[in-house]
């Protein structure tokens, strides 16, 4: 599935003033790609994720999308890479006063010249692909938790991105709606044929969807493994990430 590389990260120190959060940062995310970013409470996953998708500046290193330096372009140059990601926030951060159709067709009428007929047509193709079809007049608060992150899904989906960065989509979902979610995932990607990018600390969704990932160690302050976690399972001789990927099997 994968193809060349879609985000390349080179000697990455990312941090908050003169506290270095992470240091030496170096891995690639690659076109089709299910990649996680995983490790311990507090170790800066979702700081990772922000300066990927331009929210935050690193402190040093480099993220290149295809061959451009990312936070080296012109900000108006960067605007035009970051139109091509599509962001789940962890709580979906959908507007609640807004119908779920509403909510989906924000971003088509903030970006694009599409008239009132044809992004009705686009939001409900979105919500049917996310298996909300019907549900385009319901607000946030009508639905369960599952069905607001993939309403998320839709609206991050809405300008057909390259790209999609999800911050913990199954955090506050009981287990049959997170697998649900992981099976729409993985859809999307062999659909649409998008890169995602995942934090997550869910084993279970860690192993059923991602094909690459980056291990960040709180204790050492850098990354100690990359690269396909059921591999990392069944190869890594670092005793911290098969300790995090075997989590809840001891003396099982």
């Amino acid at each position: 599935m994968a193809g060349g590389p879609e985000i390349t990260v080179k000697n990455l120190d990312m941090g908050y003033g003169s506290f270095v959060l992470m240091r030496d940062l170096n891995f690639t995310v690659n076109r089709g790609d299910i990649f996680i970013i995983m490790g311990g409470s507090g170790c800066g996953k979702s700081t990772l994720l922000k300066i990927l998708i331009g929210l935050k500046e690193p402190l040093q290193g480099n993220v290149l999308y295809g061959g451009t330096d990312f936070w080296e372009v012109e900000p108006d140059e960067r605007e035009r890479i970051m139109r091509r990601f599509g962001v789940l926030y962890q709580q979906g951060a959908l507007w609640s006063s807004m119908t779920l159709a509403e909510n989906v067709a924000l971003p088509l009428e903030q970006y694009t010249d599409l008239r009132p007929n044809q992004i009705r047509e686009l939001v409900s193709l979105k919500l049917s692909l996310v298996g909300l079809a019907g549900f385009e007049e319901f607000y946030p608060s009508e639905i369960s938790g599952g069905m607001r992150k993939r309403a998320g899904l839709a609206r991050a989906m809405a300008l057909d991105p390259d790209i999609l960065f999800f911050d913990e989509p199954s955090a506050g979902l009981d287990p049959i709606s997170s697998r649900l979610l992981d099976d729409l995932i993985l859809e999307l990607r062999d659909s649409l044929g998008s890169t995602i990018v995942i934090v997550t600390h869910e084993l279970a969704s860690i192993f059923a969807i991602a094909n690459n990932s980056v291990y960040l160690d709180v204790e050492t302050r850098t990354m100690t493994a990359s690269g396909d976690p059921k591999q990392l399972l069944n190869e890594s001789k670092d005793p911290i990430v098969r300790k995090f990927l075997t989590r809840g099997q001891e003396g099982g």
